[in-house]
């Protein structure tokens, strides 16, 4: 089975394809340019490079959130693209457990975090124990203090993955005796990670079509929740 799979939840970008749990090829960046600028020619060239059409791949995965609520439209928008042209099925998959996948089998709860601004970040826990992570509790906005709190509880070691990790792990540094930060390669949402984690969906039977494929915010966009807190203010 091949998989397509696509992450531009965050700053980073990356498209990969992996056939039967192998890595076939994978593009990654991580500038300061726009994901519409980046992602289709990263996805052109890594077809020609793995001499692959689109129209033979099984799956279209993408990180569908949380992250950037700009950078989720472009890549769900694209997979949707894609996947409704050649009439192929789609795996929506959680931002913070492909990042799970990152440290399979280390014997460890990973800790993913994104960060969400204002002291919070978006979480998730895995117990990456055995071949297929464990999830610990649903993806939630949290503030990080509240994330200490509950980190207290684990007595195995933590792993903290994603694009907040370096921010929580200076501010748990000294907190907690039993996290660490991961490495840079392996820190970051990956597509491939994606990929494997929709390959396992597709087993199960945990596909969607192209119009079902939806981003899946944990809170509301910027715009709107100032909106709100200015309705507020108003109607006071």
């Amino acid at each position: 089975m091949k998989i397509f799979a696509v992450d531009t939840s965050a700053k980073s970008a990356s498209v990969a394809l992996v056939e039967d749990g192998v890595i076939k090829g994978e593009h990654f960046i991580n500038t300061m340019l726009t994901h519409s600028e980046t992602l289709m020619p990263m996805a052109d060239s890594l077809f020609k490079s793995v001499r692959t059409e689109p129209k033979d791949i099984d799956c279209f995965a993408v990180n569908c959130g949380p992250g950037s609520f700009t950078g989720l439209r472009i890549g769900i928008a694209a997979v949707k693209g894609m996947a409704y042209a050649l009439d192929k099925p789609c795996a929506a998959v959680s931002t913070l457990e492909s990042m799970a996948y990152n440290l399979s089998r280390e014997n460890t709860v990973v800790c993913a975090v994104m960060d969400a601004r204002c002291n919070q970040v978006y979480n998730a826990l895995f117990d990456v124990s055995d071949s297929e992570p464990v999830r610990l509790c649903e993806d939630r906005a949290l503030q990080i203090n509240e994330l200490i709190s509950d980190l207290r509880n684990i007595n195995k070691k933590i792993v903290l993955v994603g694009d907040g990790a370096k921010l929580c792990f200076d501010k748990m540094w000294g907190e907690l005796e039993n996290i660490e930060l991961a490495s840079e390669n392996i820190r970051f949402q990956r597509a491939s990670s994606t990929a494997i984690a929709a390959e396992k969906l597709f087993e199960k039977g945990e596909i969607l079509t192209s119009s079902q494929l939806m981003p899946k915010y944990l809170r509301l966009p910027q715009a709107q929740r100032e909106l709100i807190a200015k309705n507020k203010l108003n109607n006071k």
